[in-house]
């Protein structure tokens, strides 16, 4: 997989990141870490590993992945979590999905057959199955997670969608847009895990809203 780079945004991971790029060392990929150069902490705790430090030059879990796909000069990517929520086993299948059988996206995904997730809390749960469900009914979405960033893609024709969500709308403007793009996509098996440290970024209502209202304007 030496054709794919895995973009980590990270805020305050000091805990988990650096286990998530130890547990990473066995794979044959290149690293881009995205995050704002205050973050003294976290950029220390990473200093011995082998990945590219990108500065974030605004704020915002959207603007850090736009920025780290950008940056990306491999046929490949994938946005990949600093929390240790995300399972590099799983890279493997959602690689050969996007390489071997052509699919431009590649959504991991808690809903399929064999999946399962231990962070999930009855809210989370709800709420993502609400969105998916309107994903399907607006934008005929072809994916079961909409809400699970876990997604592995070709690099050309996803910076060509000209992404703007600074924030965690990004999640639901990249599937509605690759869509409209005529890019095709599919959902591949996953089993999230608790995360291995720090405090969760996300919001459940504040940016649940967000997300509403961006599907909203998105489907005009």
């Amino acid at each position: 997989m030496d054709d794919l780079t895995l973009i980590i945004p990270a805020k305050h991971e000091k805990e988990s990141l650096p286990l998530v790029l130890q547990e990473l060392r066995n794979y044959d990929l290149k690293i881009v870490v995205v995050l704002e150069e205050n973050d003294h902490n976290t950029i220390a705790s990473v200093s011995k590993f082998d990945c590219k430090i990108l500065f974030q030059k605004n704020k915002g879990y959207g603007d850090a992945l736009i920025q780290g796909i950008s940056s990306v000069e491999t046929e490949f990517f994938c946005i990949f979590n600093a929390d240790g929520s995300f399972r590099p086993s799983e890279l493997e299948n959602m690689y050969n999905l996007s390489k071997n059988h052509n699919y431009d996206l590649v959504f991991a995904s808690r809903y399929e057959k064999n999946s399962a997730s231990e962070d999930d809390t009855i809210i989370t749960f709800v709420g993502n199955k609400i969105f998916t469900f309107l994903g399907k009914l607006l934008f005929s979405l072809p994916i079961s997670d909409i809400l699970y960033t876990f997604v592995l893609g070709k690099t050309t024709k996803t910076n060509e969608l000209k992404l703007l969500y600074k924030d965690f709308c990004f999640c639901v403007e990249l599937p509605i847009k690759a869509s409209r793009n005529k890019m095709s996509m599919i959902s591949s098996p996953a089993n999230e895990r608790k995360r291995f440290g720090g405090k969760k970024k996300v919001n459940a209502f504040k940016d649940g809203l967000k997300i509403l209202i961006s599907m909203i304007v998105l489907s005009f």
